[in-house]
């Protein structure tokens, strides 16, 4: 049993968290950014990183106060090394490697979606074998887990993110950002009264919706010929639907073919009201066990990372303090026993597909980037 301290900053959230025995949760504190990116429609990177590195400190120090802990009862440092956007990981991993050099205590590089996945045992116990369906505005996968640790992706997305997907189509409705709540809200009162094409309605495990957003861009354009006006609770409805009911088709069809014992959500879209419901009652068709992650914790948090880096720690994966952003790593790559966490020699196939970081402009940024969250991440230990 351990008490661990974890960063997340992998997207627009800087948030801090302090696990203790994988049980009790002494702090979580998040501070988004929704609020500046809403003005531009959807995220901006670099913005994002330059709101990290001045919020880093403020939430370290706000979660340590809230615990009652100083950092030296601290067991080990957590932080979110990819998949994400660079700059932003940047921020949190300079910070947990300053904090873990101070304390010489174990780092833990969490993958984000692994810190997804074990956000549900924050609320139930995991049975394995066990089948999650990741879906965020990032990621749509199922990934299946035949032990803890052990991860194995059977399905993705072959092109854009469900959650994507509603951000894009909340746009041609002129919704604001995010679009996937404001959708989910008006379908409700919504009928359909739209036709839209099942995306990727095959026998694989795979997903794809840049289909759908197409069709639905062609239907407001053929809307607006026609000088008609869009009902955007049809549209929010007929979407949503089709969008959704793919999702947990193909996953109940997954589910009986691995012959899981357990279904879970994990991600963004997990908080969907109606996929949560539609899952509830495929599984209780099905007599599956399921595993809906609560709502606070659906969206990017640090107390998804210390779960993951609980369960890590056990395992004594830990990394070594030259882990640098892994921006798109995959999730296999982090089943136990499948690679050394010390040894970043491992990592080498991943540093080559990024090698546009060795730009020197961008270099130069993330070095000036990089002295400043280590200022701040030192202005909160006792020194």
């Amino acid at each position: 049993m351990a008490t661990i301290l974890s960063i997340e900053s992998s997207c627009d959230e800087t948030a801090v968290a302090i696990l203790k025995d994988k049980k009790e949760l002494l702090a979580n504190i998040v501070s988004s950014q929704i609020d500046t990116h809403q003005l531009y429609g959807g995220v901006v990177p670099e913005l994002a990183s330059r709101l990290h590195v001045q919020n880093i400190s403020i939430v370290l120090k706000e979660a340590l106060a809230k615990a009652h802990l100083s950092i030296d009862e601290i067991d080990a440092i957590a932080v979110t090394k990819g998949p994400g956007l660079v700059g932003s990981l940047h921020v949190g991993i300079q910070a947990a490697k300053t904090l873990a050099l101070y304390t010489q205590k174990p780092l833990i590089g969490v993958h984000h979606i692994v810190g997804h996945i074990y956000a549900n045992a924050l609320v139930n116990e995991i049975v394995y074998p066990c089948l999650c369906l990741v879906v965020s505005g990032g990621h749509t996968e199922l990934v299946y887990m035949e032990d803890e640790m052990q991860f194995k992706v059977i399905g993705t997305t072959l092109d854009d993110a469900v959650g994507e997907a509603y951000d894009k189509v909340g746009r041609v409705a002129h919704l604001p950002y995010p679009g996937g709540p404001i959708i989910d809200r008006l379908s409700k009162q919504g009928k359909p009264n739209y036709s839209l094409p099942k995306p990727m309605d095959d026998e694989s495990y795979h997903f794809s919706f840049s289909g759908l957003k197409s069709a639905v861009i062609n239907l407001a354009h053929r809307i607006e010929q026609r000088h008609e006006t869009l009902n955007v609770e049809d549209l929010a409805y007929s979407f949503q639907h089709a969008a959704l009911d793919i999702l947990v088709e193909k996953t109940m069809r997954a589910a009986k073919a691995y012959q899981v014992k357990q279904i879970m959500l994990a991600g963004g879209v997990s908080a969907n009201s109606l996929l949560r419901e539609m899952f509830q009652e495929a599984a209780k068709k099905e007599n599956i066990s399921l595993s809906l992650p609560p709502l606070w914790c659906c969206t990017d948090n640090a107390a998804m990372i210390a779960m993951a880096g609980s369960i890590m720690y056990d395992y004594q994966m830990f990394s070594s303090l030259d882990l640098s952003v892994k921006p798109g790593i995959d999730i296999e790559l982090e089943s136990r026993g499948g690679i050394d966490h010390g040894d970043q020699r491992a990592w080498n196939i991943w540093e080559k597909k990024f090698s546009y970081l060795v730009n020197c402009q961008k270099q130069r940024v993330f070095k000036i980037r990089r002295f400043a969250v280590i200022f701040h991440t030192l202005q909160t230990l006792p020194i």
